[in-house]
């Protein structure tokens, strides 16, 4: 889809007069493969259509013009993207290395999880034939977003639009239904976190306890502050570095060699761990599964829920 985009983006700045859908179907690369002189391209027609709203919707300016003479046609109107409104600032420019990062940065996010500024920074540094060089790295990590909420909450979150989910509350029996303003999606110690104004006070929620499909609303919000997502780094920081669980390891096991790796642990004059951490229930799943190898001793809501994850375990096996 990007190699796509990115060959009809390069077709539509290349012109002055436009181009029609014919020309586009049976010229570009993507497209004419699949195009047929003599068949039915009605696929590839409805493909071209969402494609269009696509490059629309990362900010490129493509203008829809009359065919010379032929004013009213719509089956001959043509396309373009004229370069004076698409170019870089001439204040702008990126060296060979700097494009390079750019693009490693883009490679690291899979297809689905990339953000809509990232895909237009890389298509539009690319169209106007920006330089780069290989990046140093001979292979690009991955990041993989699970959360089925992530994409829509990327998406609602650019627009600016209201949204609305279900979210189950550790303790709760039922889900209860929440509308917000997405402020920021931000990762904390590996999970990823919804920054997001409710009635007015903003709260922070763990995508993976989003229960339904998010659905966005009409009603949109103004841009919030350039600050937000580190204010939202900030708060949850706070509360990593507030909660801290006592617990006693059995020497040498595979829980010792873990929490001792975590980051900000420390050895208390008892010989214990002293750990940081998050949200409650889910350090208790974590310290859970290292069953009689790990024992906490506070604080006491951490040590009762690790006990009730015990004994159901236990029931659980007979």
């Amino acid at each position: 889809m990007e190699e796509r985009l990115f060959s009809l983006v390069l077709a539509l700045l290349a012109t002055d007069s436009g181009l029609t859908k014919n020309e586009i179907l049976s010229t570009v690369q993507g497209y004419s493969q699949k195009y047929s002189h003599s068949g039915d391209n009605s696929n590839l027609e409805r493909q071209f259509e969402r494609d269009k709203d696509d490059i629309r919707e990362l900010g490129v300016p493509l203008e829809t013009i009359d065919s010379p003479g032929q004013a009213g046609n719509n089956q001959n109107l043509r396309y373009r993207i004229p370069r004076g409104a698409y170019e870089l600032p001439a204040d702008i420019a990126f060296s060979p290395e700097e494009t390079a990062l750019l693009n490693l940065a883009a490679m690291v996010w899979r297809e689905g999880s990339i953000s809509g500024e990232s895909r237009r920074a890389i298509i539009k540094l690319r169209s106007l034939g920006v330089e780069t060089t290989e990046p140093v790295l001979t292979y690009a990590p991955r990041v993989r977003v699970r959360d089925a909420a992530f994409e829509p909450l990327g998406i609602s979150l650019e627009k600016r639009q209201y949204v609305r989910f279900a979210y189950l509350k550790p303790g709760d029996a039922e889900a209860s239904v929440r509308t917000v303003a997405p402020l920021a999606l931000v990762q904390h110690q590996g999970r990823w976190h919804l920054y997001a104004d409710e009635n007015g006070t903003n709260k922070t929620f763990l995508l993976r306890r989003i229960v339904s499909q998010v659905a966005a609303l009409a009603k949109t919000f103004p841009a919030p502050p350039a600050d937000t997502k580190d204010r939202a780094l900030l708060e949850l920081e706070d509360v990593w570095n507030r909660n801290t669980a006592i617990v006693e390891v059995e020497p040498g096991t595979d829980a010792a060699t873990r929490l001792r790796r975590r980051r900000g642990s420390s050895v208390a004059a008892s010989g214990a761990l002293e750990l940081h951490y998050s949200d409650t229930n889910i350090f208790a799943d974590e310290l859970a599964s290292f069953g009689p190898e790990a024992l906490v001793i506070s604080p006491p809501d951490l040590r009762d829920a690790v006990r009730t994850r015990l004994e159901r375990s236990a029931a659980d096996h007979g």
